[in-house]
């Protein structure tokens, strides 16, 4: 948990910063293991029961590892108008997992989220990888259960870090959501 120390000498005596400990642990550990909450418990004298409450409070915090591309599926008013709902039956069919389930082999990881913000693309998922992020919208079906093809392939990779994406015509990737 060494990793962490350079977030808790930055914040952990910095009062209302539990939030911000939390995001950045995530970030250098990719979820929150109890074992991290323990160790900022430890090193920030905070209860870990009021960790616990922040982190299951919250939905952009993870308990559990996630996989190696996290798909967020948008549900928004939009997307949900325009088949959201057969998008995530596709990948729900293609991949055996629903909504925050993880693959088996560690490689996808699907998250339903209320809106992405590109509603003039509905519907729409975003693909998080540690290469970046990549909005594919305007999907059918058919489009992503392609996509999913080729990330599996490793054939989006490449792509993905160059923000150019190749996914089927239909669902050519939008512009780049910054974090």
């Amino acid at each position: 948990m060494k990793r962490l120390d350079p977030i808790l000498e930055k914040y952990g005596n910095v009062k209302g910063s539990l939030v911000t400990i939390l995001q950045k642990t995530q970030d250098v550990l990719g979820y929150l293991p109890e074992e991290a909450l323990v160790y900022i418990s430890a090193r920030t004298g905070t209860a870990l029961s009021k960790i616990y409450g922040v982190a299951t409070f919250y939905t952009q915090f993870r308990l559990r590892p996630v996989g190696k591309y996290l798909l967020m599926l948008c549900m928004g008013t939009a997307c949900h108008v325009n088949g959201a709902a057969e998008i995530e039956a596709a990948v729900t069919e293609r991949l055996g997992i629903a909504d925050g389930e993880t693959t088996e082999d560690g490689l996808f990881t699907l998250n339903v989220v209320a809106c992405l913000g590109c509603c003039s693309l509905a519907p729409v998922m975003m693909v998080r990888s540690q290469d970046g992020e990549e909005v594919y919208g305007n999907l059918t079906r058919a489009s992503v259960q392609n996509l999913l093809s080729e990330i599996a392939a490793g054939a989006v990779a490449v792509d993905i870090v160059a923000g150019t994406g190749s996914a089927a015509a239909e669902s050519a990737p939008t512009e780049e959501v910054g974090e």
